[in-house]
């Protein structure tokens, strides 16, 4: 095999991504530097107003990351002690993280089997549960767009709004993916999405944003964001945080936004090659249906844990680079057992050790995919 053959495949690669921004990233980090205000600077309303326009939503609130977008808009809402908000299992922390921070209590549920998308039929047997027990109230609803593909929207709203519950759209990994014709970002009472550099649309450092089409929702993001200030820096009115977004990291999303589209549009380029060469060995992403998907994460299910834990090992000693979204559930995480009810969770208990994502990102060529399809395909021939 020669040396080319062997060449690492990282599962990301921004430097390659920051050359093809060239001088543009440059003069937009520049002029931050030049006009010195590195905090709430223009740039972060340009881009602001650049989002809104993106995603159709009439607000567009900038923060500090997908952590505290998620946060203000539970806190917005004064979640807290005594509420239940339900969320699925299969995802990362943060989605659960802020309503224990807030001392509200997360109520886990089972993801479909196909899409790994919130279910919405066990959705509404948890909410029935909830409101039989009679002990927490039904306040909020976290739907996670996982991998880069919409939740079922469409369904998640139709149950919230017979049981007149706040809706939050987690589209951390999905920002660009679309549902019926619409870009997310609209689909829920709140939108959050985090800016984090692996994103689709990342930054150079943390940062996120909340949309809403509510005035009111959205000048009180504001102030939340900001300490919880009224009118002028030291009137409070409300107790906030720090969740402000650097001017800086805005002037790079500034830049990133001019090549998003094509960014998506090789990325779904890339998934298409994966799923030709793979989907007879594994099972490849199952497609939301009337959506787009931003592929934050092309995930594939093997039939086992040793399976894809050798089909992992294979991969590294080829030099690729690859990842586990998620090693446990939720419900399975130290923190969050003695706040889990102990309903089982079939589905996400069976994906987590089975599950394995491979890289895609707009700089991955095809001769690299390629190579990736053929080294799972030895891989898979050589499963003890």
């Amino acid at each position: 095999m020669n040396a080319q053959t062997f060449s690492p495949i990282p599962f990301l690669d921004l430097k390659a991504q920051q050359t093809r921004l060239g001088p543009n990233l440059r003069q937009r980090i520049d002029n931050v530097v030049a006009h010195g205000q590195y905090v709430l600077g223009p740039e972060v309303a340009e881009l602001e107003n650049a989002l809104q326009h993106f995603t159709g939503a009439k607000h567009c609130v900038t923060v500090s990351s997908g952590t505290d977008a998620l946060q203000i808009a539970l806190m917005e809402q004064n979640i807290g002690p005594g509420d239940a908000v339900f969320l699925p299992a299969f995802t990362y922390t943060a989605t659960a993280e802020v309503i224990l921070v807030l001392r509200a209590t997360p109520i886990f549920v089972d993801v479909d089997p196909n899409t790994f998308q919130i279910d919405p039929t066990h959705l509404k047997s948890r909410i029935a549960e909830v409101k039989a027990e009679g002990k927490l109230r039904p306040r909020a609803i976290i739907g996670v767009d996982l991998f880069g593909q919409p939740a079922s929207w469409p369904a998640i709203t139709a149950i919230a709004e017979s049981d007149g519950i706040f809706t939050i759209d987690d589209c951390a990994q999905s920002f660009g993916a679309s549902l019926t014709n619409r870009r997310l970002g609209t689909f829920a009472h709140a939108t959050a999405t985090s800016f984090f550099p692996s994103k689709p649309f990342g930054a150079y450092g943390d940062g996120g944003a909340l949309f809403t089409d509510d005035d009111d929702r959205a000048a009180l993001y504001r102030s939340l964001r900001t300490h919880g200030e009224g009118a002028t820096r030291y009137e409070v009115l409300r107790i906030g945080m720090n969740g402000r977004l650097d001017t800086i990291q805005a002037a790079i999303l500034l830049a990133k936004l001019e090549i998003f589209e094509a960014e998506l549009a090789r990325r779904g380029a890339i998934a298409r090659l994966y799923d030709e060469g793979l989907q007879s060995l594994v099972q490849t992403p199952v497609r939301v249906p009337n959506s787009t998907s931003s592929w934050a994460i092309y995930a594939i299910l093997f039939d086992s844990e040793p399976q894809r834990d050798h089909a992992q090992k294979t991969l590294k000693s080829a030099g690729i680079a690859t990842a586990i979204y998620y090693p446990r559930p939720l419900h399975h995480q130290p923190a969050y057992i003695p706040h889990h009810d102990a309903t089982p969770l079939p589905v996400s208990e069976s994906i987590a050790p089975r599950i394995l994502a491979l890289p895609i990102h707009p700089d991955l060529t095809d001769n690299q995919a390629t190579r990736i399809i053929a080294t799972l395909r030895t891989a898979l021939r050589a499963t003890p």
